[in-house]
């Protein structure tokens, strides 16, 4: 009897769910991996940084240098007025003449005429010759055929007037001029400064820039024959 009694008193109790320990926790479910995120992620670090590193690099190759605002005629120099400081890139393979260098170039003078917005380099300037007395600098447009091939400075040349008034007409006293031989010859023996064919290839032009040193008693003719276009020179010995 004892056993039965105890037998019913525990089959009227209710069963209760078993309690985890204080302390235990339900393991969490395991992450999802993204490898394919996880890649581009290091990816666009990678190319960040690259363009950073390019933009320091081509930074880098930038030069500050001397631009023209305004035409420089040949024989003449820059000045504090006619100059601006403008940057380049120093990997086209130009001779650009660094900003810092202008008070050098300066002391120099223009080969032919420069334009306005030029960026200067080197080759355009040359340095200040002393003109000796009695001595004139004078610059010609020479067409093909009014001028041999090769010409140079430091050549040696005579000067022509080949235009159309090369020869003198006849006078009241019967004095002409001659059609050919001296009546012609503007100037004897003249020097080649500066024969500049970049500048005339510059403006898809055949004519052929040409600084000449003379006597300054020639000068005029010579001056007033360049202006017409009626200027030959022929190449000759030096002295």
């Amino acid at each position: 009897m004892k056993i039965q009694e105890r037998t019913g008193a525990g089959a009227g109790r209710s069963a209760a769910p078993v309690q985890p320990a204080v302390g235990d926790r339900l393991p969490s479910p395991p992450r999802e991996r993204k490898p394919a995120l996880a890649a581009l992620a290091v990816l666009l670090i990678l190319v960040g940084a690259l363009g950073a590193t390019m933009l320091v690099l081509r930074a880098g190759d930038r030069v500050e240098a001397i631009q023209l605002t305004a035409d420089i005629k040949a024989g003449e120099s820059i000045t504090d007025n006619n100059i601006k400081s403008v940057m380049v890139n120093d990997d086209s393979g130009a001779d650009f003449v660094p900003w810092a260098q202008r008070e050098t170039l300066k002391k120099l003078q223009a080969k032919s005429t420069i334009y306005k917005g030029t960026v200067v380099v080197g080759q355009m300037f040359a340095g200040k010759s002393a003109m000796e007395q009695g001595k004139a600098t004078v610059g010609v447009s020479l067409k093909e055929g009014q001028f041999p091939a090769g010409l140079d400075s430091g050549d040696n040349v005579a000067v022509y007037h080949v235009g159309s008034k090369s020869s003198g007409s006849s006078g009241q006293g019967g004095s002409s001029g001659s059609s050919g031989g001296d009546s012609s010859l503007l100037v004897e023996r003249a020097v080649v400064v500066s024969a500049d064919r970049a500048a005339g290839d510059t403006f898809n032009s055949t004519n052929l820039p040409v600084t000449l040193t003379v006597d300054a008693a020639d000068a005029p003719a010579l001056a007033q024959a360049a202006a017409l276009g009626e200027v030959a020179v022929v190449l000759i010995p030096g002295k």
